[in-house]
């Protein structure tokens, strides 16, 4: 559980100068101070609330205006004034699209920029794609999930990919939502309407900020649409992402072309799954919801900030959202959910990473390395993983994509692709958290038949179901049996 729940912030870089740069600051004005009309505390992203990240740290407004100095005095009052009408849901949309796409224009921390997708970059990620779909018809039995191939800048990517954001991220905003007018007394809640209707908007501009913030740096580093191990892109599109490819295989020694074929690879293999498991994507997403959820909000901890909540402080309900309000519920329930959402995701990449490596490691030297490589990149905490663990307070654990992929590997060995690649057609064939442990003795199980089963419930649901045929006296025994 992610002890900042909502808190985007990237670590405070040092300033070139260091302890010098530091007083200069101070001694300019910086931090703190008549600079900072509003109190607001650092941005997410730019050295976490109230830490010093550079010019416009300690103003989240700068986030859409850039420092404000008085000629900016005008939009900020404009913008604060829209943060203080939203009467929308529990997260501002809007601003997180805004902020997630100037946070996209000002480019990556080395400097890199968005650019344009030219002909040349759309031809060559539409081929990695074509060659990859061909590759994959070797190593699994699902067919093409991909109807088109595209090739997305960062910007196109916050904009294909913000729907998914809020089907995941609402359900956990929701709950400081109702917690925040279920807090005070039923009596005192119709005199205090106008305070909560303030804080709800507040926190609906908060979480918007923090999560553009997130989404416009996630955007940054992203190869394609599936890097978290969800379909957070439109359905029958594998997209990649050129200018952050050509980033990740900077360092690798590895040809840009054989870089870009084994991410087409991947990309294509998550189309696959969720074009041809249709209950799939809804289970991940349920898991997703049911665990959220579960988590219940620290009351005594808003109550404190409802308490004392100052209008002309919003901050306040900045640093609570920051020290965060979540707990998991300590329940079998709970637990249960956690359990099965970890491993439902462990379940994809681990069927994707046998996949992609039984169709790459014959044809591309680099293989291996490639394959480590984005292993250690999902270990060791990569943007994918943090920025999920933050907008639904979740951490994956990784070691179970590694449990995951080797049980798909032994069951490829002892059933042949067909039998692997059949366990995806009922989620109750799938292998469970405990059988991730014991790969064997999964492997070797006498497998379920889930098909009569489910014919008949589909003729039970459509009132299709015939009686049985019976002989002429059968039929004529049971007439006078009635």
């Amino acid at each position: 559980m992610s002890d900042t729940p909502f808190g985007f912030g990237l670590p405070p870089e040092e300033p070139d100068d260091g302890d010098e740069g530091k007083k200069k600051d101070q001694e300019s004005g910086g931090g703190p101070g008549p600079a900072n009309p509003f109190g607001f505390g650092g941005l997410p992203g730019a050295g976490g609330f109230g830490g010093s990240g550079g010019s416009g740290a300690d103003n989240p407004l700068a986030a859409m205006f850039g420092s404000l100095n008085p000629n900016d005095l005008g939009a900020a009052f404009q913008q604060l004034g829209q943060m203080l009408s939203y009467e929308g849901g529990p997260v501002n949309w809007d601003m997180a699209k805004q902020i997630a796409r100037q946070t996209v224009s000002q480019g990556t921390q080395d400097g890199v920029k968005d650019a344009s997708i030219g002909p040349a970059e759309r031809s060559a990620v539409e081929e990695a794609v074509r060659l990859a779909d061909h590759w994959l018809d070797d190593a699994t039995s699902l067919p093409s999930g991909a109807g088109t191939a595209v090739a997305w800048s960062r910007a196109e990517w916050v904009e294909a990919t913000l729907p998914a954001w809020k089907e995941l991220v609402d359900p956990v905003a929701e709950r400081v939502g109702a917690a925040m007018g279920d807090v005070l007394p039923e009596e005192m809640q119709a005199m205090a309407g106008p305070l909560i209707g303030m804080m709800r908007s507040m926190g609906g501009a908060m979480f918007g900020t923090q999560i553009g913030q997130a989404v416009g740096v996630l955007a940054g580093e992203v190869v394609g649409s599936t890097d978290i191990g969800l379909p957070i892109g439109p359905v029958g599109k594998a997209a990649l992402l050129p200018l952050n490819i050509e980033a990740f295989g900077k360092d690798l020694g590895v040809p840009q072309e054989e870089v870009r074929l084994y991410l087409a690879l991947r990309e294509a293999a998550h189309q696959r799954l969720f074009a041809h498991v249709p209950w799939l994507r809804s289970h991940l997403y349920g898991a997703v919801d049911g665990y959220a959820r579960g988590i219940k909000v620290d009351t005594a901890k808003l109550e404190d900030v409802v308490g004392q909540f100052d209008p002309a402080n919003p901050e306040q309900l900045q640093d609570a959202l920051q020290q965060g309000m979540f707990q998991p519920e300590d329940t079998p329930e709970q637990k249960a959910a956690l359990a099965r959402l970890e491993t439902a995701l462990a379940l994809v990449e681990g069927w994707v990473d046998a996949v992609v490596h039984a169709a790459a490691k014959p044809r591309l030297t680099s293989a291996d390395a490639l394959r480590e490589t984005l292993r250690r990149r999902r270990a060791t905490g990569g943007p994918a993983e943090q920025t999920f663990a933050t907008l639904i307070g979740l951490e994956l654990r990784p070691r179970r994509l590694r449990d995951a992929s080797r049980l798909w590997a032994s069951l490829t060995d002892a059933r042949g692709v067909d039998g692997r690649d059949g366990l995806w057609a009922h989620p109750d064939m799938l292998p469970t958290a405990s059988d991730l442990d014991d790969p064997d003795g999964f492997v070797h199980r006498e497998q379920m038949d889930f098909s009569e089963l489910d014919k008949m419930l589909g003729e039970a649901a459509s009132g299709t179901t015939e009686k049985p045929n019976l002989t002429k006296d059968e039929d004529s025994k049971d007439d006078d049996t009635e």
